[in-house]
């Protein structure tokens, strides 16, 4: 049985103290329920190192491995162990034709993934691709949790017509496979770019695939937005509201957008992970991030022909995304039952 300070002597020091200490609030309630869930705080240290890895990516060539991953170094060289060796190798298989790229130092301080068959350092590009993959995953969830709510919200509070056309609208994107309709998306706009308003997007800008993967998860999201919302609304703090009089707009603001704020900070984990995989694929198809820009696809696509000889410049990437986005999905079940009011799981002191 739970103790209070009602069941406390007056004078007994624990039920001042149980009477001062002031009642938690819905978001320091979840915060101590995530805090606890070892799992996903563990996630949670994954992408920060994730993070902070490749945000680095500028110091780590320029000062670390001395390298511009970005230019070709077919006739160059280095230095491991007082030895000077080419970075691309003459075959050893076969007819002893064409080059191989070396492989792995495990040297930090140059080529320590490999070199890829431009002669680039694999790993200064696997943390230059790392920052545009996360750029582009975070702004395109970013983009579509913001036009889903908006939607989802508006068509489920306005009801009627408004709701019917924003429902078909939906209906319609819903229709088409998800990747087919981003890779249609990405044929037309990055052959030759597009304009809003004053706004000018070039065919290599990496706003193209952020507003192409942005648009093309709304309807998953705006559909349980707007159930939430129609559940809200006939709710009966909702109903009590309107039956006093309460202006829409405070309605919408005070009493639908907190309640429905919840269910879209859990879709947030989940639509980075889901960003990151489509952009990879876009990129791995050459439709996605362009030239010079680099992304773990376009670095998968860069060793898909070195599978046999160096595996580990397709494998390295695969394996950053697989770690990522395995650490959002752990996170978000991790948000999911830290905002659940049904969770089971007991909250101890902070």
């Amino acid at each position: 049985m739970s103790l209070t300070s009602e069941d406390l002597p007056s004078d007994f020091p624990a039920a001042v103290a149980l009477k001062k200490r002031p009642a938690a609030g819905p978001w320091v309630t979840a915060w101590r329920k995530l805090r606890r869930d070892r799992a996903a705080m563990a996630a949670l240290g994954v992408l920060v190192l994730v993070l902070l890895l490749c945000l680095l990516a500028t110091a780590y060539a320029r000062h670390v491995a001395h390298t511009d991953p970005f230019v070709s170094n077919i006739s160059g060289s280095f230095t491991l162990d007082g030895v000077t060796r080419p970075v691309l190798e003459p075959s050893t298989t076969g007819l002893g034709l064409g080059f191989t790229p070396i492989g792995p130092t495990w040297d930090i301080y140059g080529y320590f993934l490999g070199a890829d068959n431009q002669g680039r350092d694999v790993a200064a590009r696997i943390l230059y691709g790392g920052r545009n993959s996360l750029l582009i995953a975070g702004v395109s969830a970013l983009i579509c949790l913001v036009l889903a709510t908006m939607i989802g919200v508006v068509a489920g509070f306005m009801g009627g017509i408004i709701d019917a056309v924003l429902s078909r609208l939906l209906d319609v994107l819903w229709a088409f496979p998800i990747y087919l309709l981003a890779i249609s998306l990405s044929i037309v706009l990055i052959s030759k770019g597009f304009d809003i308003g004053p706004i000018s997007i070039t065919s290599g800008s990496l706003w193209l695939p952020i507003f192409i993967i942005g648009i093309v998860y709304v309807p998953y999201v705006a559909r349980p937005i707007r159930g939430e919302v129609l559940s809200l609304k006939s709710s009966e703090f909702v109903l009590a509201a309107i039956g006093l009089g309460v202006p829409s707009l405070r309605i919408l603001w005070k009493d639908i957008l907190p309640n429905v704020m919840t269910r879209v900070i859990v879709f947030v984990p989940i639509m980075i992970a889901l960003n990151m995989l489509t952009e990879s694929a876009l990129s791995f198809l050459s439709i996605g991030v362009q030239a010079p820009d680099a992304s773990w696809g376009t670095i998968i696509q860069d060793g898909q022909t070195m599978l046999y000889t160096r595996p580990i410049v397709a494998l390295a990437p695969g394996l950053a995304i697989v770690i990522t986005v395995l650490a959002l999905n752990v996170l978000g079940d991790g948000v999911r039952d830290a905002l659940d009011p049904k969770s089971k799981r007991r909250i101890g002191s902070a």
